[in-house]
């Protein structure tokens, strides 16, 4: 059994709770108001809702290029990159930014996979000796499902993907799709394919948004990486009040995959609330992947970032919830639990 002790913030809403975790078997057994003296900040383990984690054989190399140069396939830097790297310098990249995410507080990312069941293969033996999980939403071929937990496209413009959708269907794991990313051409023939998960839309209008809300579809949005290569900014606000939104750092070699960074960006350029925004980084993206986190309450998977209240960087903070999403940082990390 152990003990997790200071101002947890419990529940879906956040609130907090001074007092204690108590941890059995790797599950949350109990949440116990009580006197302590402990000035930590206990939050749940992120989960980062869209990575492209091969792409960390080239940190930083696409500065000042567009999103096709960037990253569109087949002939993106991104994929010349990728099909440049051998298979050891690709799962060596790959898990030192697994590391930086563990050690950063996030314990599963939903993981858009190149390169079909070889690149799939990779990014698990990556992972295997590292304490996060990836959800890995291959590409490239129907067959790479039977290495993939879902099938993650491109977009819609790039290819029809009836195919891939039906074999989601057979085997009943998530189709997800990028859509509205360079601008709103793709984004209907997305919905047409009625995914589990759109990636971006940063280009969403009123009537796309009628109907992500009727078909209840999850948008996983990366903010920075929107701004890092000019396409506009997402109408968060508004995505927020038609469906489950979760927040992800897209591209290694756009920038670090850190949950903080990202959320402190999000809760500043967008008219959001800091406990909209947690959940982003938290409960939308454990949901949309069926993991048993995101939440700190009894039940559930212990999986936790305990942060130093005391630190000089959040000592003296008037809301925690604020304070962990607009001003704590990697060197805030005391322990990653779970």
């Amino acid at each position: 059994m152990d003990e997790v002790t200071g101002t947890v913030l419990a529940g879906e809403s956040y609130e907090p709770i001074r007092g204690r975790l108590v941890v059995e078997d790797g599950r949350i057994e109990a949440v116990e108001e009580t006197d302590t003296e402990s000035t930590d900040i206990v939050v749940p383990a992120f989960v980062n809702a869209h990575t492209h984690l091969g792409d960390s054989v080239a940190k930083e190399a696409a500065v000042g290029l567009s999103l096709d140069e960037a990253v569109a396939p087949p002939g993106s830097l991104k994929h010349r990159r990728l099909a440049a790297a051998d298979r050891a310098e690709l799962v060596s990249a790959m898990r030192r930014t697994l590391r930086f995410m563990r050690r950063t507080g996030t314990v599963s990312c939903l993981d858009f996979r190149e390169n079909g069941e070889y690149g799939a293969r990779a990014l698990r033996e990556a992972a295997a000796p590292v304490d996060v999980d990836p959800f890995v939403f291959g590409s490239d071929d129907p067959a790479v499902l039977d290495v993939a937990d879902g099938y993650g496209a491109s977009g819609a413009n790039d290819d029809r993907f009836d195919e891939e959708r039906a074999a989601c269907d057979a085997r009943g794991v998530p189709f997800a799709i990028h859509a509205g990313e360079p601008d709103a051409t793709d984004i209907h023939p997305a919905l047409d394919l009625d995914p589990d998960l759109l990636v971006h839309m940063v280009h969403a209008e009123r009537a796309h948004l009628d109907r992500v809300a009727e078909q209840s579809v999850p948008i996983a949005v990366c903010p920075r990486a929107n701004t890092v290569l000019g396409v506009g900014d997402a109408p968060l606000r508004e995505l927020l009040d038609h469906t489950t939104v979760a927040l992800g750092t897209d591209n290694v070699m756009l920038n670090a995959p850190s949950m903080f960074r990202e959320m402190a960006y999000a809760a500043k350029r967008f008219d959001v609330s800091s406990r909209e925004v947690l959940r982003m980084a938290t409960a939308a993206g454990a949901e949309i992947a069926g993991l048993d986190c995101g939440v700190i309450e009894p039940g559930r998977r212990a999986a936790l970032v305990v942060l130093d209240g005391a630190s000089d960087n959040l000592a003296d903070t008037e809301d925690p919830v604020r304070a962990v999403v607009r001003r704590a940082s990697a060197l805030d990390v005391k322990r990653v639990v779970g």
